[in-house]
């Protein structure tokens, strides 16, 4: 099969750019480009959870009693408003937890739901734009949050709404970014490439925080706007320079299975890029349906998974802040300056699953290890986590290594490996699909995870919350059983055989 490529008129800029660093040697242009595609989809992800993260900061001012706190100096003391001064309605009542619940539920059911069409979309779309058009009106999003302190907006439903339409845009990334990677590299070490790139995550909840934490007490309306406008700007640079695709810019990609060759000539006096493939099968490539994707086997059961390891994780992504100055009594800053030691653990946790997985071969035997320890894990941080603050710093960072590592591996390296399953023959385009699928049902479970804990710690404590989370991964790991069993069973046959 014979196909014909120009450079696309908006990735001039990457070219230019590139032809100042590299000589005209094929290798050393193709690992320049392999890198920035790791640093640009880092950037955009790291983006997509920092602006995520000022709602789990904020809460703890929103949902805060003004009695018995000093009023700042510009309020006078015969002012009528002085006893509600830091109040924030609608969630000065005794429900706000509820409320703060629901608030992100709106964003997460969203994104849930349009995570299964983002998938489909991805696939037939270019990716640059798709991504940096996300990226921006996600922003715009984050944004609109902010500037209800400023203009005094009280409104409810105006915070859902705003919730929503953010978390419609931020499926763009996930599918977007994981396609972009598996474009440019092969599977050989994945799950430690996927493992280290998806620090991102962690790296994006911390800086969320941290940015969060710097004005939450002074003006909250900047926890939103200034992470909303970073992103605006980052989602620009990767229109100026995504390369979504090797073929785009004249690069070999990665031999997929269905090819026995694949040849890329290119002349320095024309842009044209000749692509010569000699498939196995017949017939182009055509984008896989959803029953088409849950018929790979495996997608189901880690599905399933990460429904429940999902949930887990998001309910320490949102309520986690509130929880820490809830137990130990910290001001809304510590807190929230704490609470990044759950995703240092977070980055070590994804490490450490890709490397195992990639040592192993055996993703499920990796999950059902870590889901197993992270059970008494959480027992553990529920009982001792608030003893004193050395106990707190290290139980945060083992809980977050055990209930992070298994969420990163199968939202990565898991996904990408069944979207370019053996079953799909010389079918190269049922990544996106698959990482929607499955990222799609694990954000159900984030969904739903925030709004128990907000209805549960409001009802019936914190300590309910931990038990709830403690059979999620219970459950997960159960769902992982038969696949468990599999991999076990093909590691004893290949020891027989050896």
């Amino acid at each position: 099969m014979i196909v014909t490529r120009e450079t696309p008129c908006g990735l001039k800029g990457i070219e230019w750019l590139l032809s100042k660093f590299t000589t005209q040697n094929r290798c050393n242009r193709l690992a320049w480009y392999k890198g920035s595609i790791l640093a640009l989809t880092y950037l955009s992800y790291t983006c997509y959870h920092m602006s995520r993260k000022p709602m789990s900061v904020v809460k703890n001012v929103l949902s805060r009693n003004c009695s018995g706190l000093v009023p700042p100096p510009d309020i006078s003391p015969n002012d009528t408003d002085t006893e509600n001064w830091c109040e924030w309605p609608p969630f000065d009542r005794d429900n706000a937890s509820a409320l703060l619940g629901a608030l992100d539920s709106s964003f997460l059911f969203a994104y849930a739901g349009a995570m299964f069409l983002s998938g489909f979309v991805a696939e037939r779309v270019n990716l640059r734009y798709y991504l940096s058009l996300g990226m921006i009106f996600s922003g715009i999003c984050c944004y609109l949050f902010g500037i209800a302190r400023p203009y005094e907006i009280h409104s409810l439903w105006y915070f859902i709404l705003v919730q929503a339409l953010g978390g419609v845009f931020q499926t763009t990334g996930w599918p977007g970014v994981v396609t972009v990677v598996s474009n440019w590299f092969g599977k050989g070490k994945r799950g430690l490439i996927f493992g280290i790139w998806n620090s991102h995550t962690s790296l994006g909840n911390i800086l969320g925080s941290l940015i969060a934490a710097e004005f939450v007490e002074t003006d909250w309306g900047l926890s939103f706007m200034v992470p909303g406008a970073i992103m605006g700007v980052a989602g620009f640079l990767l229109f100026l320079f995504l390369a979504p695709n090797p073929v785009d810019v004249g690069c070999l990609p990665p031999e997929p299975p269905g090819y026995r060759k694949e040849v890329i000539l290119r002349t320095e006096t024309s842009p044209m890029l000749v692509v010569n493939r000699r498939s196995s099968s017949s017939g182009e490539d055509k984008p896989i349906g959803f029953i088409g994707a849950l018929r790979i086997p495996g997608v189901v059961e880690f599905s399933l998974c990460l429904f429940f390891a999902k949930l887990v994780s998001y309910t320490f992504l949102y309520w986690l802040p509130l929880y820490i100055a809830s137990s130990a009594n910290f001001s809304a800053k510590i807190s929230a300056d704490l609470s990044t030691l759950f995703d240092i653990g977070g980055i070590i946790g994804a490490v450490t699953a890709g490397l195992l997985s990639d040592y192993t071969g055996m993703s499920a035997v990796t999950c059902a290890g870590m889901l197993s320890l992270a059970v008494p894990m959480l027992f553990l941080y529920d009982s001792f986590g608030s003893i004193n603050i050395g106990i707190t710093i290290a139980l945060l960072i083992l809980a977050g290594i055990l209930v992070n590592g298994p969420y990163a591996l199968i939202t990565t390296a898991v996904s990408a490996e069944l979207g370019t399953h053996p079953s799909l023959g010389s079918n190269s385009r049922a990544l996106a699909t698959v990482t929607a699928i499955i990222d799609g049902t694990g954000s159900i479970g984030a969904a739903v995870g925030p709004l128990l804990a907000g209805l549960v710690s409001n009802w019936a404590g914190w300590h309910n919350v931990f038990y709830m989370l403690m059979i999620s991964d219970v459950i997960a790991l159960l769902l992982l059983s038969r696949l468990v069993y599999r991999e076990l069973n093909l590691c004893m046959q290949r020891r027989r055989a050896a």
